[in-house]
């Protein structure tokens, strides 16, 4: 999106955290949305309208960081780690220029330009995350599952030095991991709210238009009418599944379906698949001294997304080395 590092990354993570938890709260004036009092005493909005302007400050941080990058390319005598002028303009650039140009058709405010970088920091950074950390709990209270990823990896790499996107394809069995992850741990386990556009009535529920609905995809994804032992991570029950998380199949449904799917779905699988392939390929991992992998944790902190409740420790081995 910018070229580089953000240079408040720390900063941005921290508050990112903030806004999941209040986004997932419920508040006095949700309760009670014609109180007066409600609303002054209400800290949730304080909070909430505290946390926007530290992430539109970082917006703001991040427009300058690439601007100062850009300016040090056209320099005459440019720093050494300045990038080059052959390389091709980001995301940013790109709005910035549809912002300063206007040729979009419509107006294109630089307070635009912020809230899609915001919402792309922090969608593809919460969500795949949260997921990946997922997979190696599964993967750690699962060794017999760790053992045939890692062999098919390191099978099909053959002493690569590294895991390229081309080599994503090949690994059948790594994409059962991810799909049986999103199956147990849908990182939205009740998606983004919907709302009603015609009244109807649902199973003999009346559901009035206007009204917000939530889909609950994490029960759905554990639901016994739709899956065998459907607490068990076992990824080989997707290998002769038609079974898939393209919205279709709403049995398992972790991006949503129709036409409010998720947008980041292809970019999301892909960087999950990445960087577990790369964690798997180069290392091997173990528990902490002293905890069997039936120990392991799994306790969930739910919210707008489903976080672990305490971190995931582990120690590697490098086996194959960059």
């Amino acid at each position: 999106m910018i070229g580089e590092s953000l240079e408040r990354r720390e900063e941005f993570l921290v508050v990112l955290a903030e806004i999941v938890r209040i986004a997932s709260a419920f508040t006095l004036v949700e309760f009670y949305p014609s109180s007066w009092l409600a609303r002054v005493i209400g800290s949730t909005p304080r909070r909430a309208h505290a946390s926007y302007r530290t992430t539109y400050d970082l917006a703001e941080s991040a427009l300058r960081q690439r601007q100062q990058r850009r300016e040090a390319v056209e320099a005459p005598a440019r720093p050494k780690n300045a990038m080059t002028g052959e390389e091709e303009e980001e995301l940013m650039d790109e709005l910035v220029r549809i912002h300063k140009e206007g040729d979009l058709g419509v107006p294109l405010t630089i307070g635009n330009v912020k809230a899609v970088l915001l919402d792309l920091f922090g969608a593809g950074s919460e969500t795949s995350s949260d997921a990946l950390q997922w997979a190696m709990s599964e993967l750690m209270r699962n060794p017999r599952v760790m053992k045939k990823a890692q062999a098919e990896l390191r099978d099909k790499l053959r002493g690569k030095p590294t895991v390229a996107e081309a080599d994503l394809a090949d690994l059948k069995y790594l994409k059962l991991v991810v799909k049986e992850t999103l199956r147990l741990h849908p990182v939205l386990p009740l998606l983004v709210p919907r709302q009603c556009q015609e009244s109807c009535k649902i199973m003999g529920y009346d559901v009035p238009k206007g009204f917000i609905v939530l889909v609950n995809a994490w029960a759905i994804g554990r639901d016994p009418k739709f899956w065998d032992d459907p607490e068990e991570f076992k990824p080989e029950r997707f290998e002769n599944s038609a079974v898939d998380l393209k919205g279709t199949d709403f049995e398992f449904i972790p991006f949503g379906a129709g036409r409010r799917l998720c947008p980041g779905l292809a970019f999301g699988i892909a960087s999950i698949e990445m960087v577990l392939a790369a964690l798997l390929y180069h290392f091997d991992w173990e528990l902490p001294r002293g905890v069997a992998p039936s120990e392991l944790d799994m306790t969930e902190e739910m919210g707008i997304t489903i976080r672990r409740k305490k971190d995931l420790y582990l120690r590697p081995t490098v086996r194959v080395y960059l």
